[in-house]
């Protein structure tokens, strides 16, 4: 599978994230809907996107019992994504049970990936907030392992992470790694980060970016950069 760039649609209604697809001009580029734009616009965004020519990776991060995961999962499974995504410290029932749920009568399913720590996380809040006493790097691992274990196909993580996650978990194994920042950028609200060549040089499968492009004064271009800095 080779590497690529998603574009964060982090809109808050539908009008807006078409009016910024419209931008594109024939290219179709890998798309995140999260939350802000699903629950803006409802599951009805994820099928005008689609029918766009768009893959689409839709980052609700589920947490809950097995059963409600389960069944959350076979109701977005229906919607046609390419990748969808839960939290990992659900535990490996919770993987497994989404796994089951996601999984269509075909046999075929979305790409599911767990997030290990959110990369606005670091280790003193992860110790202060979460009680979390063990490094960072080996909390993300055993979340990572886990993740595999439960039968997922990868984990969002830091792109600094990326390929300690491919050491523990194979190649194979997915890295779909938000955190990252043009050398020339804004960090905004992220810790754990690099930019799109870093990326490419750590291993990142995938790379999500967000304000980067969306917030650019030419999103194609930014957009365009990105790829020629990640993808090569």
């Amino acid at each position: 599978m080779g590497k690529d760039v998603i574009i964060a649609c982090d809109f808050d209604s539908a009008e807006k994230c078409l009016a910024f697809l419209d931008k594109f001009e024939g290219k179709k580029p890998f798309v995140k809907i999260g939350m802000e734009l699903f629950y803006g616009a409802g599951p009805d965004i994820v099928r005008q996107i689609k029918e766009r020519g768009h893959k689409i990776f839709l980052d609700l991060k589920l947490c809950d019992i097995p059963n409600t995961v389960k069944k959350s999962m076979a109701v977005l499974s229906r919607l046609d994504v390419d990748m969808t995504n839960l939290h990992a410290f659900g535990t490996i029932p919770m993987m497994e049970a989404a796994i089951e749920g996601l999984t269509r009568p075909d046999g075929t399913r979305p790409i599911l990936i767990a997030v290990t720590q959110l990369t606005s996380t670091d280790e003193a809040h992860m110790k202060s907030d979460l009680l979390i006493n063990e490094p960072i790097d080996k909390v993300v691992m055993h979340y990572a392992q886990n993740a595999k274990v439960a039968g997922l196909d990868g984990v969002v993580c830091s792109p600094l992470e990326a390929g300690k996650v491919h050491d523990a978990c194979g190649n194979g194994f997915l890295t779909v790694t938000p955190g990252v920042r043009f050398s020339d950028g804004d960090v905004g609200d992220q810790k754990r980060i690099t930019t799109p060549e870093g990326a490419k040089a750590l291993g990142s499968d995938y790379i999500v970016v967000g304000r980067p492009i969306t917030a650019a004064e030419d999103p194609v271009a930014a957009y365009e950069r990105c790829v020629k800095e990640f993808v090569g």
